[in-house]
């Protein structure tokens, strides 16, 4: 029989990094009886794999899973091969293009590797909602849509806008709360847990195990966290994310660009350290403490969990010998600059950063002084944006406004990046970007030298 720790215990732990627990007098009855029969709970978390990566904001739920699996209860990780094809229409304005059967059956295997980058693979029972909904017949749908009316899928906020402004509803969307809903009934689920975002989905399956007889599951969600930016929702698609799978130094740099205030949330919901510990960090702070240093913690430690200690040891180093390369470049300077191996590299087209109206590769005459061959004119917001480093134009040109940017190249010229916008670079070789506490290995291509077709 397992041995359960007090319940007073288990909920604190529970607690911690949850947005909202429905209801929990439920989950206290549910663990006092667990406790007492010795039975593990059933913890159920859904994903549909609609994209083959997963970033930092998607481990936040994936943590709380963990949790409740070092408790020594049963947690269920299910892909959503069948609802993912239907297409979640949570925070959508208009309907979601559903992917196709072979899209959705490669993110699927990518998403098992990946999960277990936190959760035990030991300890962890992996289960696709194909395996119920493929036996289902029009009648069992049918059925299944008797459970729930249209006027309570109108209070969801997404439906309920659409409605309003008189945009398309379609039916399969109204379909898929009551999909995901009966994924908890097939599993017999005590527990579900979601982001707030999906709230209203998981308490749908709470309704329906209600309707079919069953205990009803406790509803668990956990904050959306927010991305590079501190504002936006973390997506790849706006560009402020972070991948579990990127190299440790990337990682790192980024989790350095945070800001001071948003370094606080992603202890919370992304590392284990106590409330206390945080709130004692602050409090260091305070009194004059450096915040980079908690800010390395917080960077080691993140990376040290995708990868390994040594890899965050060295992404570490590797960050902290290039940011001290660069401040050493002086702009008369000829000073080797030394750039991580790991650094990332990215090429971006001479055609997506020059100047309106310039058709590149001209000689040019800036000052009197003819500038050689091998150099371009370019507009810094657009490279800093096809870099990867601001998610527009605008964004980009604020940072260089605020004089956050800086370009230097291999042979260790800086190259003036603060009055103007438009600056000369070379192509076809590396320069270093960095934008904030990020940095990047960018290379511009000319494209007349035949590297792009």
């Amino acid at each position: 029989m397992p041995n359960f720790a007090p319940v007073d215990e288990q909920m604190a732990y529970i607690r911690k990094g949850a947005a909202e627990i429905i209801r929990e007098a439920d989950l206290r009855a549910k663990l006092e009886k667990s406790r007492t029969t010795g039975k593990p709970l059933r913890v159920k978390l859904g994903m549909d794999p609609t994209a083959p990566d997963l970033h930092l904001g998607h481990t936040v739920v994936l943590r709380k899973l963990k949790h409740f699996q070092d408790l020594g209860h049963t947690v269920i990780f299910l892909i959503g091969d069948f609802t993912g094809m239907i297409g979640d229409p949570t925070g959508r304005s208009v309907t979601r293009p559903p992917l196709s059967r072979e899209q959705i059956e490669q993110n699927a295997e990518t998403y098992k590797a990946q999960v277990f980058k936190i959760l035990d693979p030991q300890k962890t029972v992996i289960d696709f909602n194909r395996r119920w909904f493929a036996k289902f017949t029009a009648d069992d749908f049918i059925r299944l849509a008797a459970k729930y009316t249209v006027s309570q899928m109108l209070e969801r906020e997404e439906f309920h806008q659409r409605f309003l402004e008189e945009k398309p509803i379609a039916i399969h969307e109204l379909l898929y709360p009551l999909a995901q809903g009966y994924d908890s009934v097939a599993l017999e689920a005590d527990v579900e847990l979601g982001g707030t975002d999906q709230k209203f989905n998981l308490l749908v399956g709470r309704e329906l195990q209600r309707a079919y007889g069953q205990e009803p599951q406790v509803v668990l969600t956990t904050p959306i966290l927010e991305g590079l930016d501190g504002v936006q929702k973390m997506s790849k698609s706006l560009g402020n994310a972070v991948g579990i799978h990127e190299p440790p130094l990337e990682m790192y740099g980024k989790i350095m660009s945070i800001s001071d205030e948003m370094m606080w949330r992603y202890y919370e919901l992304l590392t284990d350290v106590s409330l206390q510990w945080i709130n004692n960090r602050k409090l260091l702070i305070e009194h004059g403490d450096n915040p980079m240093v908690s800010k390395k913690e917080l960077a080691h430690m993140i990376v040290r969990d995708f990868h390994s200690e040594p890899a965050a040891a060295k992404a570490g180093g590797d960050w902290g010998s290039a940011m001290l390369s660069v401040k050493k470049v002086r702009a008369q300077g000829h000073e080797k600059v030394e750039i991580p191996a790991d650094l990332e590299l990215v090429e971006v087209r001479l055609a997506d950063v020059i100047p309106q109206g310039s058709g590149g590769g001209a000689v040019r005459v800036i000052g009197g002084i003819e500038q050689p061959a091998e150099t371009e004119l370019i507009r810094i917001d657009k490279l800093i944006r096809m870099a990867g480093l601001a998610t527009s134009n605008t964004e980009a040109a604020g940072k260089q406004k605020q004089g956050a940017v800086s370009l230097v190249s291999i042979d260790g010229e800086n190259i003036d990046t603060k009055r103007e916008l438009v600056v000369m670079i070379p192509v076809n070789q590396d320069v270093v970007l960095r934008v904030g506490r990020r940095m990047k290995r960018v290379r511009v291509i000319d494209q007349s030298g035949g590297k792009w077709e």
